[in-house]
C-alpha cells in the first residue's frame, strides 16, 4: 500500500464515510464512485491534481496529507490546517521561537 493510499483510507474512515460515499461528495460519477475510490485506496489508480483536491476538500485534510511519509508531520499537518487563523499564527510564533532557542542550543 502506498503512502497516499494509506492516508486517503485513514481520511476516509476517520470522516465515517464510505468508499461511494467520499467517490460522490468530492464529484466523482454515482455510478462509477465506489469503484474509483476502492481503486484509488487499493493503488491501482491515482486520482489527477483536481480530484485530489476535490477529495481532500470533502476529508477537511490538507492535500500535502495525502503524501506525508512520516506520521507525526500527517499529524501535525491535520492539526495546523484544523485551526483557525489566529491559532495558526501562534503555531508559527511557537514554532519559530523554538528553532531559534534549538539553534542556540547547539552553537
Amino acid at each position: 500500500m502506498s503512502i497516499f493510499s494509506k492516508r486517503l483510507r485513514d481520511a476516509r474512515t476517520a470522516a465515517g464515510l464510505s468508499q461511494e460515499q467520499l467517490g460522490i461528495e468530492s464529484g466523482i460519477d454515482p455510478a462509477s464512485a465506489s469503484a474509483r475510490m476502492n481503486q484509488y485506496e487499493n493503488n491501482r489508480h491515482r486520482p489527477n491534481p483536481v480530484t485530489i483536491m476535490q477529495i481532500a476538500a470533502v476529508l477537511k485534510v490538507p492535500p500535502a496529507y495525502f503524501y506525508s511519509v512520516d506520521d507525526e508531520e500527517a499529524q501535525l499537518l491535520l492539526l495546523f490546517y484544523r485551526l483557525d487563523p489566529p491559532g495558526k499564527k501562534q503555531i508559527l510564533a511557537l514554532a519559530i521561537e523554538l528553532r531559534s532557542i534549538e539553534s542556540a542550543l547547539k552553537h
